[in-house]
């Protein structure tokens, strides 16, 4: 009979402690869901209610600037772009500066700039201590009160559907002849920024695996621009450059507002396309504007062109009876995205950058990292080395320096400052950039300090005149010029102007007409030699393997038609004195035949052409 009573008299005290718990737990939940009250007489009670709003609307505030600013309220330090990565350290989205969560910084180092949820606390802290020193009591001023405060200092905790600011600060209060001092104010706001923030890592996190972005911005360039191909035909295939770019552009924006998390509707393929696999209750949206800070490149090219010159019509290879025109661009693409993720009131932003390099998206980054990564080769800059640059009557020229080693480009400086220090490297080039002068390319070591001195060749633009046997000609047309550091391809009539240094120039031009030739389709034999069976392929001797190709039928509709090609050299006082260089070739019979267009080609490499200045 003892040992019943003792078990049940230990239930009774569990359950006991239990309700306790449970009693606690409501206290402290109820607690935590309202500002902290105090008790204050009628007359004080409504200054004490107003400096609580304040700190509410200065909370509120605060929330919307760290969601606007990518979960900063004090912004890192601007750092700006280059010539190399168009991006600064932050985009400029509708006059708000908003910090990139990744980019690559003027030397071509790539960053992160991620905030912690710590980090967010501590800047909303910060800012709700400060700017509780505005709040406004006039008129309880106007009505005989007296407001006395000063040295806030808060605390956030940023949770699930809520921020609370918990302030310590000396308020006093005075009314009427009564006093009263409030020490410790808390307030709760509602705010959805802890999810908000958790869903903008999670599709940080997700572009840093997997780099979506980059496999969508190869789809749009390959789409958008001539990357690598075959196209039928006996003439060179040309592009305009920054009309590739422009259209890139447009892409870009539109692709870039197609894409959706997954989950949404999808009506068809191309909605499937542009879902993104991303785990949020959240909206998310993804931004780009061709107004936005960006970069294209593109090798190889002439000038502003990208050319691709036809294999099968040079001289010597009439009997193939067949065209094509092979062509491979490499490209170098860098933009923007801003993703935003958002509930009906509020929107979280932040920006990263987009990094096409050699037609192929940068390496991924760990999923959760911080700090930067940049070059090995242009990391250390130890090796002191002047350099100056003049013109050819030795007046100093400014230029940008930069220096190239094991295919990466290091900005170094420019040639105006005392000491410039270049990275460790056997056989880099110096390369020199100045306004109005050619670039200057020049091999240097840069074990042991030293020296340079460069003569920076002045350019000079002229208008080109075409004639085609002496009269004026505004038709298509192809003028290249070449010489030992310079080569520049004229798509004409459209570019009518080039710019030309002293030197030895080749000039060629090469007419091309409409025409309508048919080449029939044709089979043709190649052999090869291939080991021999059995011992004598063992002691390397070789027999002929012969096969069968099949050469389709061809239509050409534009064929060499004239030009001609000479030598010059070009001296400085006649570009500075001359307006414009007229070149005068002779036209060729109109093909109809394969054997008359080889014909064509053929007399390209032997008429000449006249070229004067004027």
């Amino acid at each position: 009979m003892e040992l019943r009573r003792s078990k049940r008299g230990q239930v009774t005290i569990f359950v006991i402690v239990a309700i306790i718990l449970v009693a606690a737990t409501i206290i402290y939940f109820l607690a935590r869901g309202s500002p902290s009250r105090v008790d204050l007489s009628p007359e004080l009670s409504p200054l004490y209610n107003h400096f609580l709003s304040c700190l509410e609307e200065d909370s509120l505030l605060g929330i919307q600037i760290l969601e606007q600013q990518g979960g900063y309220i004090e912004v890192p330090e601007f750092e700006s772009g280059s010539s190399y990565s168009p991006f600064s350290s932050q985009l400029d989205f509708a006059g708000v500066h908003v910090p990139y969560w990744y980019y690559v910084d003027f030397a071509g180092r790539a960053k992160e700039q991620i905030p912690t949820k710590t980090m967010m606390e501590k800047d909303l802290a910060n800012f709700v201590s400060r700017e509780i020193e505005n709040c406004n009591f006039d008129d309880y001023y106007a009505e005989g009160a007296d407001i006395q405060f000063e040295g806030a200092e808060s605390k956030v905790e940023i949770i699930d559907g809520e921020v609370i600011i918990k302030m310590d600060l000396d308020l006093k209060l005075s009314k009427a002849n009564e006093t009263a001092v409030v020490r410790t104010h808390e307030v709760i706001v509602s705010s959805e920024l802890a999810g908000l923030y958790d869903s903008a890592k999670q599709i940080y996190e997700k572009e840093q695996a997997d780099l979506f972005l980059e496999k969508y911005a190869i789809d749009i360039l390959r789409l958008n621009a001539p990357v690598d191909g075959v196209e039928i035909g006996c003439a060179p295939e040309i592009w305009v450059a920054n009309e590739v770019f422009v259209n890139l552009e447009s892409s870009i924006e539109l692709n870039t507002l197609a894409l959706r998390k997954s989950g949404e509707l999808i009506e068809n393929e191309e909605d499937a396309y542009f879902a993104v696999d991303l785990e949020t209750d959240y909206e998310v949206r993804f931004l780009n504007s061709k107004n936005w800070a960006h970069s294209f490149e593109v090798n190889p090219s002439e000038g502003n062109l990208l050319l691709a010159e036809p294999v099968g019509n040079s001289a010597g290879l009439g009997i193939l009876g067949f065209c094509y025109v092979p062509y491979h661009f490499v490209y170098n693409v860098n933009y923007p995205v801003l993703a935003q993720v958002y509930s009906e009131e509020e929107i979280f932003q932040f920006p990263m950058a987009v990094v096409i390099k050699g037609n192929k998206e940068r390496e991924a980054l760990p999923a959760v990292s911080s700090g930067f990564y940049e070059s090995e080769v242009c990391k250390y800059h130890d090796t002191l080395i002047s350099v100056r640059t003049y013109d050819k009557n030795l007046n100093p020229v400014l230029a940008d320096i930069t220096y190239e080693c094991l295919g990466e480009s290091c900005k170094i400086g420019n040639s105006s400052e005392e000491n410039l220090f270049f990275p460790q490297c056997v056989n880099g080039n110096l390369v020199a950039n100045a306004e109005g002068y050619r670039e200057q390319i020049v091999s240097l070591s840069t074990v042991d300090e030293g020296s340079m001195e460069l003569i920076m060749d002045k350019e000079y633009e002229l208008g080109i005149d075409l004639k085609l046997d002496s009269k004026d000609y505004n038709l298509n047309a192809m003028i290249i010029f070449i010489s030992p550091e310079f080569s520049r391809t004229i798509l004409y009539p459209q570019q009518k102007t080039i710019s030309l240094a002293e030197g030895e120039y080749e000039i060629q031009v090469q007419i091309y007409k409409n025409v309508s030739l048919t080449l029939g389709s044709t089979i043709q034999e190649q052999c090869v030699d291939v080991p021999r069976s059995g011992i004598g392929g063992f002691i390397g001797l070789t027999e002929k393997e012969c096969y069968k190709i099949n050469l389709p039928e061809q239509t050409i509709t534009n064929a060499l038609s004239g030009g001609g090609k000479d030598e010059v050299y070009v001296l400085e006082s006649t570009l500075e004195n001359s307006n414009s260089i007229v070149i005068d070739v002779e036209s060729f019979l109109k093909p109809v035949t394969i054997n008359q267009l080889q014909d064509n080609y053929n007399l390209l490499e032997e008429k000449g052409a006249n070229i004067y200045f004027q």
